[in-house]
């Protein structure tokens, strides 16, 4: 584990940096408390620090001080070393930041003791900050699918349709639904039609590129954030997309589930005003005509669906 060593003593800092070695940690040195800073104020920054309290530059109170101003996800675990024993030293340290300290000269069994609890509240740090992440995944996806949920693929059209109106780029928006789906469900139980929408899902993402988005937009129906497609390759995606689906029969307790997709997509053209709302309209419709025209097709909304209305 990484560890910063700030201390301006030459002598302390190679005792300092020979013990640490011998546990296996990899020291970074500074010799003043600005370079201490400096180190620490990095992406890469150790999370572990001995800082002396008393240094050229900047002490290591004031180290502590202006690492908390900064708002990070990272902590940052800081042990005050100092030859002062008084309780107020020691206080205003504390208060300024520090988790820990250390009275010099620094006795070996005492300093692996307290680098120990700092591992132990940095390892319980990174589990409060997995689960901080799982929830708000949660939070963001289908819970059966593992696609973006509706809000949050909403979110994700509105700020794309807003940076392709800035950067004067084109975006597609494509409403995908399975057909007959009520009669998969009918025909073969619920958890086939779990079993057929997380297929199509999975089927649909391998068809995209990495920066293409999709979510479950409701029921059997999937939406899709294109960015950068004309008409003719927003037509080249959707067959590519329509195609993954049909093509391979979803397997189930044995049985062999035909799935097909009906697809309605929508062009923003960056010399025209467009909202999200206008753009999902215009390809729900394209979608109604792709159902009524036979299923298992795509068809683009007319131009003139596509324009918001002024």
């Amino acid at each position: 584990m990484k560890i910063l060593i700030a201390e301006d003593d030459p002598v302390s800092r190679r005792l300092l940096e020979a013990t640490l070695a011998r546990w296996d940690y990899q020291a970074t040195v500074a010799c003043d408390g600005t370079a201490a800073l400096d180190i620490l104020s990095r992406d890469d920054a150790p999370r572990l620090a001995l800082l002396d309290l008393v240094m050229p530059g900047l002490n290591g109170d004031e180290i502590c001080r202006l690492v908390r101003d900064r708002v990070r996800d990272s902590y940052s675990y800081l042990v005050l070393v100092t030859s002062r024993s008084q309780k107020s030293d020691l206080i205003q340290g504390l208060n300024a930041g520090a988790d820990d300290y250390l009275i010099k000269p620094v006795d070996p069994l005492e300093l692996k003791a307290r680098l120990n609890t700092g591992r132990r509240i940095l390892g319980l740090q990174e589990q409060l900050i997995a689960a901080r992440e799982a929830m708000r995944r949660q939070a963001m996806r289908d819970s059966l699918t593992g696609a973006w949920n509706h809000g949050a693929i909403l979110d994700i059209l509105r700020r794309e349709l807003a940076r392709a109106m800035r950067d004067g780029t084109r975006l597609s928006v494509i409403l995908g639904d399975l057909d007959h789906f009520k009669r998969i469900n009918d025909t073969f139980g619920h958890l086939a039609g779990d079993a057929a929408l997380c297929e199509a899902h999975r089927r649909m993402t391998a068809a995209m590129r990495p920066y293409d988005m999709i979510g479950r937009y409701g029921g059997e129906e999937f939406l899709v954030v294109l960015p950068g497609c004309d008409g003719a390759e927003t037509l080249q995606f959707c067959e590519r997309l329509r195609g993954h689906v049909a093509d391979t029969p979803v397997g189930h307790g044995g049985e062999a589930i035909g799935v097909t997709l009906s697809i309605g997509a929508a062009l923003h053209d960056p010399d025209e005003a467009a909202d999200a709302e206008t753009l999902l309209q215009a390809a729900d419709q394209a979608l109604y005509r792709a159902k009524h025209a036979g299923r298992n097709r795509v068809e683009l909304a007319r131009a003139l669906t596509v324009k918001a209305a002024v």
